[in-house]
């Protein structure tokens, strides 16, 4: 790696990791100097800049785009002009070096037109403040004299890149752009000397308003629409959670994140907030994850549950027939099809904001953004009046074919894509293997369990917050359920797919199983199980989704063995709620099926907590055996794994088996006892 690249990275890295700079995945970089040519052996002018759909905050050398100078500066030849402008982002691949690393952004033209050896494109609130304020050009002015030059909105592209190089050619002594609208550009001879110009405008344009700025930008606290208690709001938001994103999944099936950030409750609590949301966000990079703007409840923070989901029902259907108009004011023949018209941001006074995506980082970096766009009002607001771009420019910006394009490059999603699964007993086994199963396929998952630290150790083996989240919970606790259930809605959005899976065992004869032995056993797994499912059941219905129930009940469900009695009438218990479940939930699209696996002896917390020594006793086998033996005793002589459960929750809860309910599946290697009859 040259010098000129490991400077560009860590420069980056540097600016990225300070959301004050830019935003996640927004801005770009980039640097100019030489290298070989491998064909050549000569030296050649090359510019290395942030490829398309990387982040800046964890910059690598392979998410840079690498371009012949020389051919990319030629391309103002062949321009054919505004009309026609993104003709040249393909242009772009016949100016690569080499393989030319990541996909070339549509900001590449302003990096590699700008006379500069370093640039840098960066969106900090303080900068967008000013780039949409009303009257922008003469704050540019007055706070930064000749060193900064206002550039007029212009969509980012080719024309753009022109248009910021004849800025840089005809003003020796500036240092950077405002871009109108947008955000900010700064050049440097150096890569320390870019970065210092970036972080003087951005700390600048702070100062500024700190020192200049009205004290209640957003107008005067309305009444009843302060913050409730931090308890009250947790509460509120996860009674709300589920029927919001039913109502944001409309179109498609969406993650949800939860945010009581102080921004955003101190933005619902005044006055002007109704008029500033309705004007939505200017930033690119913020409405196309934000959307245009977003939906909010105009009821006071104190309103009654019922009012305000009555009243979140009645906005919903009034934004998607708004959004719609949008479309159909700015569509033409060329546009592509409308993506969906559910709100991506909601905002309820008092309470906080939810924020949707295809995925749990999407939805926290959409919120992310709108608390961005916050700050941004704040501080047009408070040295002038917020004024965005038009709605139509973003129309063009949010159907533009090349953002098209980009989407259509995304990979398929997994089969539980979008899906939220809760997973009880998940921190070993059986359970951790359907968790871990469930993470691969795409699911966000909530793993509960006795032992706390554990569940937070295999959420983070399965990729942190944004994939899983570890909860304690004794599931013969109502209010420990409740607040399982409470923190999958309000880490991502709702619940989709349940799996009742906490268990234990205790195998002794009819004479020496004590009430209490048969107290304990019932209570965790058929109390337990009925506990869970009625928790979650209520999202679900809440929610208009449908969704998966799953029961890891058992083989000795249906098979009599020898000194088993607590256990075995339990998993009774638990197959036949099963069958009641699957007869009460399906008017509400909830699927509930069972998996009767035979005995799961590696990997098993029950059996490593004293049960296999014990069946192992009764068999007449040593207990490092006990796989082995119940393998023999199988039709087809294989042991059953925690992996071979979680196969089959995958699949029953897979759209092939949409319309199947009420079923057991054995996973038993054949045990002709446990056939279904």
């Amino acid at each position: 790696m040259t010098s000129v690249v490991q400077d560009l990275i860590e420069r980056s890295n540097r600016l990225g990791a300070d959301k004050r700079n830019t935003n996640y995945a927004g801005g770009n970089t980039s640097a100019k100097g030489t290298d070989t040519d491998p064909v050549t052996g000569e030296n050649v002018e090359l510019l290395w800049v942030k490829g398309s759909g990387g982040d800046l905050g964890t910059l690598k050398a392979g998410n840079l785009a690498v371009l012949r100078l020389d051919r990319l500066r030629s391309l103002t030849n062949v321009y054919p002009g505004v009309d026609r402008e993104d003709e040249m982002v393909a242009a772009f691949d016949y100016t690569l070096h080499g393989k030319g690393g990541a996909a070339p952004s549509i900001d590449t033209a302003m990096h590699g037109l700008v006379d500069a050896a370093h640039v840098d494109h960066l969106h900090p609130d303080s900068g967008i403040a000013i780039a949409t304020a009303v009257d922008g050009e003469a704050l540019t002015e007055k706070i930064f004299g000749d060193k900064v030059v206002w550039v007029p909105w212009r969509r980012p592209g080719f024309q753009l890149g022109l248009d910021i190089a004849a800025i840089k050619a005809e003003n020796p002594q500036a240092v950077g752009t405002i871009l109108g609208g947008h955000g900010i550009t700064a050049w440097g001879d150096t890569s320390e000397e870019a970065e210092n110009n970036s972080l003087w405008m951005i700390e600048t344009a702070e100062r500024y308003i700190a020192e200049n700025g009205a004290p209640n930008p957003f107008g005067e606290p309305l009444d009843g629409y302060a913050p409730l208690s931090s308890e009250e709001r947790r509460a509120k938001a996860a009674a709300l959670a589920p029927v919001i994103r039913g109502l944001a999944s409309t179109d498609r099936a969406q993650v949800g994140h939860y945010s009581d950030d102080d921004a955003v409750l101190g933005f619902l609590s005044a006055s002007e907030h109704p008029r500033l949301a309705a004007l939505g966000t200017s930033c690119p990079d913020h409405f196309l994850r934000t959307k245009v703007k977003p939906l909010v409840l105009d009821l006071p923070a104190g309103a009654p549950i019922e009012d305000s989901i009555k009243r979140l029902k009645e906005l919903h259907k009034e934004y998607r027939e708004d959004y719609a108009a949008y479309y159909e004011r700015h569509a033409d023949g060329e546009s592509p099809a409308m993506r969906g018209a559910d709100p991506a941001i909601v905002l309820v006074p008092g309470v906080g904001m939810f924020s949707y995506g295809a995925n749990k980082q999407t939805a926290r970096v959409a919120g992310e953004f709108y608390i961005n766009a916050i700050n941004v009002m704040r501080g047009a607001e408070a040295i002038s009046t917020y004024a965005p771009i038009d709605e139509s420019e973003k129309f063009r910006i949010e159907y533009w074919a090349l953002e098209e394009a980009k989407l259509a490059r995304m990979p398929k999603p997994k089969s539980h894509a979008t899906r939220i699964a809760l997973v009880t007993g998940a921190a070993s086994g059986i359970g951790k293997a359907i968790a871990t199963r469930l993470a691969a396929e795409g699911a966000c998952v909530v793993i509960a369990d006795l032992n706390l630290e554990n569940a937070q150790a295999v959420a983070d083996e399965l990729g942190g917050s944004d994939v899983a989240l570890g909860v304690q919970a004794d599931v013969t606790d109502p209010a420990q359920v409740q607040q399982a259930v409470d923190a999958a809605v309000l880490a991502f959005g709702g619940l989709d797919l349940v799996v009742n899976n906490a268990g234990l065992s205790i195998s002794k004869p009819l004479l020496e199983t004590s009430e209490k032995d048969w107290d304990l056993q019932h209570n965790v797994m058929a109390k337990g199980s009925f506990l869970v499912s009625k928790a979650a059941a209520k999202v679900l219905i809440d929610q208009e989704m449908g969704g998966d129930i799953i029961y890891i009940s058992s083989k000795n469900s249906v098979f009599a063995g020898p000194n088993n009695i607590a256990y075995s009438a339990t998993k009774a218990d638990q197959a036949h709620q099963v069958r009641l479940l699957a007869a009460e939930l399906g008017e509400h699209g909830v699927r509930v099926n069972g998996i009767n696996p035979d005995g799961v002896v590696r990997g098993s917390g029950i059996f490593a907590g004293g049960w296999g020594a014990k069946r192992a006793a009764v068999y007449g086998v040593d207990e490092e055996k006990l796989g082995e033996y119940y393998a023999q005793r199988t039709l087809l002589k294989r042991e059953v794994l925690p992996e071979h459960v979680a196969n089959a929750a995958v699949v029953l809860t897979s759209a092939e088996l949409s319309h199947t309910t009420g079923l057991h599946v054995p996973v038993d290697a054949g045990v002709a006892a446990a056939f279904l009859r």
